[in-house]
């Protein structure tokens, strides 16, 4: 494990030293362009707000053009202070970060609390395996951008927790006004969504289903005002985002709409929403890169906007992504 970090310590060192010629530097310009990464494949992102800095955490895909299902095996931070600029953390946690992992380094997501960033992975266990065999493992670390560490030694949900899902992907966590952390996963449209204790490495609680109109997987939610919003991929496989609002975390959701239709040549549609610097952002992934594909995928921001009565405007997605913020 020594051995490991080390490398990967190597690794992020140079892909910081690398800068603009990987793609990742400075853009001329007032806006970064999407995809907003150019020089690899990045999907299933989950962004974070932390000391005036935006930090979005990615899959990455590293599958042929010919191969199908998804290749996965690391996950990656990039981080703007303007939407313009992006550095690239480089890889930050590894499937092999996790003993008890046999691989499939799926959706994920980080979020902060007390001054440790935990992130919440999904992937395939080692050794459990009654349904699908995905778990959900937690890392952390006193960084937003690492050292990253398994936190359990083991898995917080996996085939064997009472009330999982045949596929248990797609982790999202939201923390509440009150300090009451949400855990919420699903996939294959079913969900699931459970109270996390203080040290953000239990279960404070059952396993309750996550009940919201034609959700199909990637639950992410968010609150504007009084309102809460639970987005996700919908209406089955090809995906659509939509969305339901709630006056709890708990629910019950009211539908609301489609606001991100189906993607070109990705199947998959996932999102994430976030407001930095007095804007909303809309985070996704795309295939919009020549060689992309459904296994290919490619992060994408753009902007996203309330109507008066607080419902979401339809996502446009732009080839530019946003303008410049200070």
């Amino acid at each position: 494990m020594i051995r490991k970090t080390l490398q990967r310590s190597a690794v992020v060192g140079a892909l910081a030293l690398a800068g603009a010629s990987m793609g990742i530097g400075e853009v001329a310009g007032k806006t970064r362009g999407n995809p907003i990464v150019t020089d690899m494949f990045t999907a299933d992102p989950a962004p974070l707000v932390h000391d005036d800095t935006l930090y979005i955490y990615t899959g990455h895909d590293i599958q042929n053009e010919t191969d199908r299902f998804f290749k996965m095996q690391d996950w990656y931070c990039f981080s703007t202070e303007n939407m313009v600029d992006y550095k690239n953390h480089g890889p930050l946690l590894t499937v092999e970060d996790f003993e008890w992992a046999s691989g499939d380094a799926f959706a994920s997501h980080v979020t902060e609390r007390d001054g440790k960033f935990y992130w919440y992975v999904s992937i395939r266990h080692g050794s459990i395996r009654v349904n699908e065999g995905f778990s959900i493992g937690v890392a952390v670390s006193d960084s937003p951008t690492g050292p990253f560490k398994d936190a359990i030694g083991g898995a917080l949900i996996t085939d064997e927790t009472p009330n999982s899902i045949v596929l248990n992907i797609d982790p999202a966590v939201f923390i509440d006004d009150d300090g009451q952390a949400y855990l919420y996963w699903g996939s294959w449209s079913d969900a699931r969504w459970v109270k996390l204790k203080d040290n953000m490495l239990e279960l404070d609680g059952e396993v309750q289903n996550l009940d919201a109109k034609n959700i199909f997987e990637a639950p992410w939610v968010h609150k504007y005002k009084d309102t809460y919003y639970l987005s996700y991929a919908g209406s089955g496989y090809p995906s659509k985002i939509e969305y339901s609002t709630s006056d709890s975390p708990m629910g019950p959701w009211e539908y609301k709409g489609v606001i991100n239709g189906l993607m070109p040549r990705s199947e998959t549609n996932h999102q994430a929403i976030i407001e930095f610097k007095g804007n909303w952002y809309f985070v996704y992934h795309s295939s919009a890169l020549p060689t992309g594909g459904v296994y290919r995928r490619s992060v994408c921001v753009d902007k996203l906007e309330y109507n008066e009565d607080g419902t979401i405007k339809p996502i446009i997605r732009t080839t530019t992504s946003v303008p410049r913020v200070d």
